[in-house]
């Protein structure tokens, strides 16, 4: 074994990220939040495993190939889900050191990013702020570290730029845009990989909590892909 591979293995172990240390990739408190998901993998059904590993073996094939693997996360509205499904696959690229991941969201509807959704990552420690040049539809500017460029966040169709339109895979967060999107154009691997909708605490006293639930969730899920990628040789 290279020393490098003894390094990542340890690090996988121990839930710690290679990169996050030397390069001051993530921030400190959002590092510590990717740890705690890590140990967590166990929470994972296996069922659910065998389906996040499809998505593990596409971007390792796109590494292969020497193409950026491009992710659309769809949901119905892309509003909730799918950016959190966005954003953490983004951050569980980065800190694994993972390049050439390209990650996305859309809907087959466009909405706005629900402000819950907003509150949920800022609880957490992700710094965000809202262009207010677009009251109906904000821009939120996400950042999880000073050497990294934010993601820009908001609400769009999968046709609608930034969103890629040939070669990517297509995640589906939730069984309606699954159901309504049985072709998605330019898509060369799709996956279903639903998540339950927080909007179902939406206005009652489980609403933060709830939203926090699903983060970790789809934290932990995301995290697990991008480990399986790191240990593929």
């Amino acid at each position: 074994m290279t020393t490098e591979s003894c390094c990542l293995t340890l690090s996988l172990f121990f839930g710690m990220s290679v990169f996050a240390d030397d390069n001051h990739r993530i921030d400190s408190k959002i590092e510590t939040y990717l740890r705690d998901r890590l140990t967590e993998e166990s929470q994972i059904p296996n069922a659910r495993r065998e389906e996040l590993l499809k998505l593990a073996r596409y971007i390792e094939k796109c590494r292969e190939a020497g193409q950026p693997a491009k992710l659309l996360f769809v949901c119905t509205h892309n509003s909730r889900r799918s950016h959190l499904t966005q954003l953490w696959a983004k951050l569980g690229a980065v800190y694994f050191g993972l390049d050439k991941l390209e990650s996305y969201s859309g809907g087959t509807e466009t909405t706005a990013m629900n402000p819950r959704t907003v509150a949920a990552l800022q609880r957490i420690g992700l710094e965000i702020t809202n262009d207010d040049r677009h009251p109906t539809n904000p821009r939120y500017s996400v950042s999880f570290s000073k050497s990294e460029p934010p993601e820009i966040c908001f609400s769009k169709t999968l046709v609608e730029t930034p969103n890629p339109t040939e070669n990517f895979a297509a995640i589906m967060t939730c069984s309606s845009a699954d159901a309504s999107c049985p072709n998605v154009k330019g898509c060369e691997f799709r996956l279903s990989l639903p998540y339950e909708d927080p909007k179902v605490s939406d206005g009652t006293r489980q609403e933060a909590s709830t939203y926090d639930a699903k983060s970790k969730e789809i934290a932990r899920e995301m995290l697990f892909v991008m480990s399986r990628v790191a240990k593929l040789p």
